[in-house]
């Protein structure tokens, strides 16, 4: 049995609705995982303006995947017309390596189908290459280079991952 297996038979992946206590932990989660971009990514990530009432917002607006009590990996999953965006992708460090990514990923893949589309999308700050190699790792493709309000530079690439 592969880590990631074992992790998942201990700790379920759920939804979390607005206003779900376990919020709280996810937001923590977010902003911890997101803290070493800090001074390496131009402009600076989102995350750092982000609080429980947007999260809330972000749950009735989409879906807030998370696996574990306490909460360790969560995905902000957000309807767009052709695709099901993934945003806030966090696991927390004593997971990380197990495939709990990969999980979280495929946790939306269903969510894609009841909203009738085939793909899943994400961005990808320029600056962190690691993160484009992991999600290349898990079936995501470059289809456009992108740059932020106000700079005239790729500071983000787009990504998809085609299913079905």
């Amino acid at each position: 049995m592969q880590k990631r297996d074992l992790f998942l038979d201990k700790n379920s992946v759920r939804i979390l609705k607005s206003n779900d206590a376990a919020l709280v932990e996810t937001l923590g989660l977010i902003k911890s995982s997101f803290a070493f971009m800090a001074g390496r990514i131009d402009p600076p990530s989102s995350v750092e303006s982000l609080s429980l009432q947007k999260l809330n917002r972000m749950a009735q607006l989409g879906w807030v995947v998370v696996i574990g009590k306490p909460v360790m990996a969560c995905v902000v999953a957000t309807p767009r017309p052709q695709s099901l965006y993934l945003g806030k992708i966090s696991v927390d460090p004593s997971v990380r390596g197990q495939g709990v990514a990969r999980a979280l990923v495929e946790a939306c893949e269903p969510l894609a189908v009841k909203l009738g589309v085939n793909y899943l999308e994400l961005q990808v700050r320029i600056e962190l290459l690691e993160n484009q190699r992991a999600f290349a790792r898990m079936g995501f493709v470059k289809i456009s280079d992108d740059c932020h309000s106000g700079y005239d530079r790729v500071t983000e690439i787009t990504m998809q991952k085609p299913f079905n």
